[in-house]
C-alpha cells in the first residue's frame, strides 16, 4: 500500500482546522505564478483530508503574484493602504484557483471573501461559513480579513477564532520551526514544541507578531508542518508528530 493510500485512512484528532498556505504553495520553484501541478498536489492531499470527516477552511497568501510590502518606502508610486488591498485581490485570484483544484477531485467548495465580490465569491458571514463546513464543504477564505495592514497570518488566527476551529495548521516547504534559517545554517535545530512565549522570545519567524498574540489569548495551537511531504497534511489532522506544535 502506497504511503499516500495509507495516509487516507487515518483518524483524525482535530475536527475542524484552518489550513494556512502561502501563494508561493501553489507556484513553481521560482515562486511566482500558479502551477496547476503544484495546486494539484495539494489538492489530492486536503482530498484525503477531506475524506476522513475533517472539516476544512482554507487561507491562501497572495505572495505569488503580488505582495504589498514590494510598494512600502518613499519612493513607491502605490499608496501602502492600496497595494494591501490589492494583495487581497490577489489571494482570491489563488483562491479561484484552489477551488478548481479541489473540485478536480469531487470536493464540493465555497469561495468566501472578505471583500464582497459577489460574481466569483460569496461573501463571507460567520454562520454561512460554519454551515458549509458542517454540510461537508471545503471553505476558501479570500482577501484576509478585509483590512489592509493584516497578514493572512492574522487573517488564519482571527478565522480560527472566528470558525471555532481546533487548530491552524501552518503549511511550509520546512518540516517545523528551526532555530535558524535550515536552508542557510545545516546545523539549525527543529523545535518539536513551543510555547507561545519562546515564539516571541526567540524572535522566531513562524507567523507574525499578531497572529501569535490572537492564539496565545485564546489557547489556539498552531502546527507548523512541511506540505511538500506527500500525506502530510491527513497526518497532521490525525495528529501526528509531523512539525512543531506551538501552544501552552
Amino acid at each position: 500500500m502506497s504511503e499516500a493510500a495509507d495516509a487516507s485512512e487515518k483518524s483524525i484528532q482535530y475536527r475542524r482546522v484552518i489550513l494556512k498556505l502561502s501563494g508561493e504553495s501553489l507556484a513553481d520553484g521560482g515562486g511566482r505564478g500558479i502551477n496547476s501541478e503544484e495546486a494539484g498536489k495539494i489538492a489530492k492531499q486536503i482530498s484525503h483530508a477531506h475524506e476522513n470527516g475533517c472539516q476544512l477552511a482554507i487561507v491562501i497568501g497572495g505572495g505569488n503574484i503580488l505582495r504589498g510590502a514590494q510598494f512600502s518606502g518613499g519612493n513607491a508610486l502605490v499608496d501602502e493602504a492600496t497595494a494591501h488591498y490589492m494583495g487581497m485581490l490577489a489571494t482570491t485570484i489563488n483562491s479561484l484557483a484552489m477551488q478548481d483544484a479541489l473540485e478536480s477531485f469531487g470536493l464540493q467548495t465555497r469561495v468566501m471573501s472578505a471583500i464582497p465580490n459577489e460574481k466569483i465569491a460569496e461573501t463571507f458571514i460567520r454562520r454561512r461559513a460554519i454551515r458549509h463546513l458542517e454540510k461537508g464543504r471545503v471553505v476558501i477564505l479570500a482577501a484576509g480579513i478585509g483590512n489592509p495592514f493584516v497578514t493572512t497570518d492574522t487573517a488564519a488566527a482571527q478565522r480560527a477564532l472566528e470558525l471555532d476551529a481546533d487548530i491552524v495548521l501552518k503549511a511550509t516547504r520546512v518540516d517545523g520551526v528551526y532555530s535558524d534559517d535550515p536552508e542557510h545554517n545545516p546545523h539549525a535545530v527543529l523545535y518539536e514544541t513551543l510555547s507561545y512565549a519562546e515564539v516571541v522570545e526567540k524572535n522566531l519567524k513562524v507567523m507574525d507578531a499578531t497572529a501569535i498574540a490572537l492564539c496565545r489569548e485564546h489557547s489556539k495551537p498552531i502546527l507548523v508542518f512541511n506540505f511538500k511531504k506527500d500525506g502530510n497534511i491527513v497526518k497532521a489532522i490525525a495528529g501526528e508528530q509531523v512539525g512543531t506544535v506551538i501552544g501552552g
